[in-house]
């Protein structure tokens, strides 16, 4: 008997001609067991650079390495049949020139087999960006708040106040799309800007922090589940809470291990040929 043929994954192209269909579903994904509980209901899984706070406890993303990112990526990819797989260019992996970015775009993607790379930067990355797909790279933009800028934007702070800075936004959305970008996340970005811009673009835009009018959503996984209860910002829904259940888990394990009541008969190893 033959084997049953291999589920395709979605490409960028299909993520792409969404546009104007249904919503795109995205989450962030950093582990195999992760990837695999998404994979059936996530159009795109984006393996972030978001980690270096999530999993290594950093203050910002900008001391993530491409050897990080790469090593995720490889963990993601083991659990995914269906969704596209995107991975962030860390920062310093892309800013310095287009060659510069090319040759860690490509290592990214002969190394883990994801889809496509994402970076982040407007006017001043679109050549990059045209660069990059002109030599078989899809790219998935991000603009208005941009984390890797963190330090000389003064902060975490969403983007769009003003008309300076509204069309700011609204110039490097245009530029990354024109460059050939398959997609665009707006980040932190107010609502009517956000919903203008996707509105306008002819590719589809992901928001996080954004407007329910972008053609998709993506949250932190680890946001969404709720595994920070010291932490919660504005555009994050809580659809679990899980840090309470974890906390319990661990709470009455500990108890029992403390009262020699774990573990019990039923989790040891009797001698062979003992009943």
């Amino acid at each position: 008997m033959s084997a049953p043929p291999r589920q395709k994954r979605l490409t960028p192209s299909d993520i792409a001609a969404l546009k104007n269909q249904r919503p795109i579903v995205s989450l962030t994904a950093y582990t195999t067991p992760m990837a695999r509980l998404m994979d059936a209901h996530c159009d795109l899984l984006l393996v972030g650079d978001s980690l270096g706070m999530v999993l290594y406890g950093l203050d910002t993303t900008v001391g993530v390495t491409l050897e990080m990112m790469i090593a995720h990526g490889q963990a993601v990819l083991r659990g995914v049949t269906r969704a596209c797989v995107i991975v962030d260019m860390p920062f310093g992996s892309y800013q310095e020139s287009r060659e510069q970015a090319f040759r860690n775009a490509a290592r990214i993607m002969k190394e883990t087999g994801c889809d496509g790379v994402k970076l982040e930067g407007g006017t001043e990355m679109a050549d990059t960006v045209a660069f990059l797909v002109e030599r078989g790279i899809p790219v998935l933009g991000h603009v208005g708040l941009m984390p890797q800028q963190v330090n000389t934007s003064g902060g975490y702070r969403s983007k769009g106040h003003d008309d300076a800075e509204a069309d700011k936004v609204r110039r490097d959305a245009s530029a990354i799309a024109q460059a050939g970008a398959f997609a665009l996340v707006i980040e932190g970005t107010v609502e009517p800007l956000a919903r203008e811009i996707s509105q306008r673009l002819a590719c589809p835009t992901i928001g996080i922090g954004a407007s329910p009018a972008c053609d998709g959503q993506i949250l932190v996984s680890d946001d969404m589940l709720g595994l920070f209860n010291d932490f919660k910002p504005r555009f994050v829904k809580h659809y679990a809470e899980l840090a309470n259940v974890i906390s319990k888990a661990i709470e009455t394990y500990a108890s029992e291990v403390k009262a020699r009541q774990f573990p019990g008969p039923e989790h040891t190893f009797k001698p062979r040929g003992r009943s």
